[in-house]
């Protein structure tokens, strides 16, 4: 009887995380709009009600996954600009993530909730929520910025990461609508932000006139 109870924990948590990986799978081929959770537990190879066991509710169970993927992403990014490589660098290794967040399908999980949040008041509250950790950060780039260098141009910290993550938002729909690097050149212009960020920082450090 002592072992039941982890046996039964670890079996649960398995389950869990095999929805949310189903769930992920699913979403990219059918898109929240058309998502069937008989698809997702199919895939899972778990029964239906385990999925309001778990979630609650389709919605649920997509805010879930978007949410598990959003921390986790954050905590990569956070490590990654908590580093001590010069903050320009640390932007372009953000420009590569971008393929990597595109490949992985949590671009698309987020696009497609926020699509969801524009009538669905309890999603949008929960894409605010995860949005607010990347402006938070974010803030906290162009805040080293303006500490090295004295000038991120006429704009606060808080601003300039709204117009930066903003950017990025704004790339990755362009990207999942098929728009190609050579009629808009989206990353090629969020890399030139880079450019900018080493230019401030070599006249801050005395490397340029």
């Amino acid at each position: 009887m002592g072992t039941g109870g982890p046996r039964s924990g670890a079996a649960s948590g398995d389950t869990r995380a095999a929805l949310l990986d189903a769930a992920k799978t699913c979403l990219l081929e059918q898109g929240y709009g058309q998502l069937s959770t008989r698809s997702v537990t199919d895939a899972a190879g778990v029964p239906l009600s385990q999925i309001h066991y778990h979630f609650g509710s389709r919605r649920g169970l997509v805010l879930a996954l978007l949410e598990a993927e959003n921390a986790r992403l954050l905590a990569r990014q956070s490590q990654m600009y908590g580093s001590d490589a010069p903050l320009w660098k640390r932007w372009e290794q953000a420009c590569d993530f971008l393929d990597d967040d595109l490949d992985s399908g949590y671009v698309r999980v987020l696009q497609e909730m926020t699509a969801a949040g524009w009538s669905d008041d309890e999603v949008a509250a929960a894409v605010r929520a995860n949005l607010d950790g990347w402006f938070a950060l974010l803030t906290g780039v162009f805040t080293e910025l303006e500490q090295r260098t004295g000038d991120v141009g006429p704009f606060d910290p808080q601003e300039a990461a709204i117009l930066a993550g903003a950017a990025f938002l704004g790339a990755e729909q362009l990207i999942l609508l098929g728009l190609t690097e050579e009629a808009v050149p989206v990353r090629r212009a969020l890399r030139r932000v880079g450019e900018m960020l080493r230019r401030a920082e070599d006249r801050a450090d005395g490397r340029t006139p």
